[in-house]
């Protein structure tokens, strides 16, 4: 098919996914499952799971896997969260040196019911999984923390090698899409990050409806805020209930917007179908 893109429905011929499996791939998954950890490649149906877990990367998820927002594009359960686990950040840390992880990448669920929005376990687990991995490499893909300045330094401060902060859309959707979470907030929590001398990492999902013009323009802001590693990936429908995919974008369209990202100046991009924020995480620790 030629066309550039392709309404939604069935899978498009391009959109191959390979089936998780191999011996590092059983080994992580028998170790997460027998220490209760949560990771975003499980909850979030990443496409990527298999190819990440035998290169030694994950992405792991704290403060529990319950949500206080409910966005409309997210697999993520929602609720009220229990407590902060203060027995997490050491069963993790542990548990990355069993499962001898190279790079890690730390997520968590919005927790707009806690004072200090999580991060002060956030700064804990940071500290404890280095304490515990000398040599290991960090992202952290960080919520908005509702923009607050006093609580992103607390993750800065911890020196991850990457601090992400997801756009996860164009403005003109970010209402429609996004429950809470504004889209000059991210942009604000990216520049901050950038202004303060870390790697600003962000990405954004399309097939949700956007125009060419305003995938350009997300781009455009991103850079301005001080991001210089970006991901761009397809949108997947994760249930009935969530956001319909309005289109799948072709190769060809990535590969465009792919060179528009990296001429407007962007030092690594992610740009395929199957992209997810955290594929290829170990390789954007070199690229500045």
């Amino acid at each position: 098919m030629k066309a550039e893109r392709q309404r939604a429905g069935r899978l498009p011929g391009w959109f191959k996914m390979q089936r998780a499996s191999g011996e590092n791939y059983s080994r992580v998954k028998r170790i997460v499952g027998e220490n209760r950890l949560h990771t975003i490649c499980t909850s979030g149906n990443c496409p990527n799971i298999g190819e990440c877990w035998n290169a030694g990367t994950a992405t792991f998820m704290i403060l529990g896997d319950i949500c206080t927002r409910a966005c409309k594009f997210c697999s993520t359960k929602t609720g009220k969260p229990n407590p902060p686990d203060p027995e997490e950040p050491l069963r993790l840390a542990e548990s990355i040196k069993l499962l001898k992880i190279k790079h890690c990448v730390l997520t968590s669920v919005d927790r707009d019911d806690l004072p200090d929005q999580g991060a002060g376990q956030w700064a804990q687990t940071i500290r404890t999984v280095k304490m515990i991995n000398p040599g290991i490499t960090i992202e952290s893909l960080i919520p908005d923390f509702s923009g607050r300045h006093d609580l992103i330094r607390m993750i800065i401060d911890e020196a991850p090698d990457v601090i992400s902060h997801n756009i996860e859309t164009v403005r003109r959707l970010t209402p429609l899409i996004r429950t809470k979470a504004k889209y000059e907030t991210s942009l604000g929590v990216i520049r901050y990050v950038a202004e303060k001398g870390l790697r600003a990492k962000s990405g954004f999902m399309v097939g949700l409806g956007e125009t060419e013009e305003e995938v350009e323009e997300a781009m455009a802001d991103l850079y301005e805020a001080g991001c210089r590693i970006l991901t761009v990936g397809q949108y997947l429908q994760p249930s009935p209930d969530h956001m319909e995919v309005k289109e799948y974008v072709t190769p060809e369209k990535f590969e465009k917007y792919r060179k528009i990202a990296s001429g407007n100046g962007f030092l690594f991009v992610e740009c395929n179908p199957l992209v997810r924020s955290s594929f290829h995480a170990e390789k954007h620790i070199t690229t500045l």
